[in-house]
């Protein structure tokens, strides 16, 4: 645990009330939980990016792409 995490639950623990310091734990849970979503579902994209990377690939290999000109966009 980080120095700050701990000065915060200490603080926490000592000012606020149990039924705020419950309020607090729900939400930093559920913060928790919903950035934990957050990345399955963003690994769960991955296979696509794969997919869409090997097409990209193959439509390079097979002379499908030209240079990208900086000038042009």
């Amino acid at each position: 645990m980080t120095e700050l995490l701990k000065k915060a639950f200490e603080k926490a623990a000592a000012v606020l009330p149990e039924y705020e310091q419950d309020e607090l734990a729900r939400r930093l849970l559920s913060a928790i939980e919903s950035d934990e979503k957050r990345w399955d579902m963003l690994f769960s994209d991955s296979a696509k990016l794969e997919r869409l990377a090997d097409q990209a690939l193959e439509a390079h290999r097979t002379g499908l792409t030209e240079p990208l000109d900086p000038e042009k966009l």
